[in-house]
């Protein structure tokens, strides 16, 4: 059975309580309490509380919209050049974990919720490489899996002293031009999936 609709108001604050978490979490830190957010929100702690059971379905909430109003829309994108669509989105998401410092912690301290969420940016991702192999734009041997790693790797350049993301924009250019295609074959991946990120942040 499909969850029912949220009522106008339920949905208002709702918006309200995950938008301000987004910003508690970004400007007081992982520690940012319930409290703390639904004073920002405007609505009572008991209202957060009817929306959301725990702090563990906030973070949820978070990732999710993050998802789907930050990274969706870089991976959704199909325009005439494949390839340029996967640098786009590679360097879009790699910003937004690299800006969303304290949302990246989160999701490392919850794997399962961010794990869970990875796999909606995965099925996202798949499309653009499917389009992009199609196309002969990039080695036809690639995985979404790679496409992670790239970002992985990217972020792992991210250092206080490169407030403007001069290194991150160099490795990743780096990084993208290994995806090209090439007479030399990548050697296969392991059986198993790709290990948990590193806390990479500047």
């Amino acid at each position: 059975m499909s969850a029912r609709p949220l009522r106008a108001d339920a949905a208002r604050n709702y918006e309200r309580i995950v938008g301000a978490a987004v910003e508690a979490f970004e400007e007081i830190g992982p520690e940012a309490t319930l409290e703390q957010i639904a004073e920002r929100a405007d609505v009572s702690v008991m209202t957060l509380y009817r929306r959301f059971r725990n702090r563990d379905q906030l973070i949820q909430a978070v990732f999710d919209h993050l998802l789907v109003t930050e990274i969706e829309p870089a991976t959704t994108v199909h325009t005439d050049d494949p390839w340029q669509d996967i640098v786009d989105a590679l360097t879009t998401t790699t910003e937004l974990l690299v800006q969303r410092q304290a949302i990246h912690s989160l999701a490392l301290e919850f794997r399962a919720f961010a794990h869970e969420t990875a796999q909606c940016f995965l099925r996202s991702m798949q499309g653009l490489l499917d389009r992009a192999i199609d196309a002969e734009a990039v080695r036809p041997e690639l995985e979404v899996r790679d496409l992670v790693a790239v970002i992985i790797m990217t972020m792992a350049t991210a250092h206080p002293g490169d407030s403007d993301g001069a290194d991150r924009r160099r490795y990743l250019a780096l990084l993208t031009d290994g995806l090209r295609p090439s007479p030399t074959t990548l050697p296969p991946p392991s059986s198993h999936d790709m290990p948990e990120p590193p806390d990479c942040g500047p």
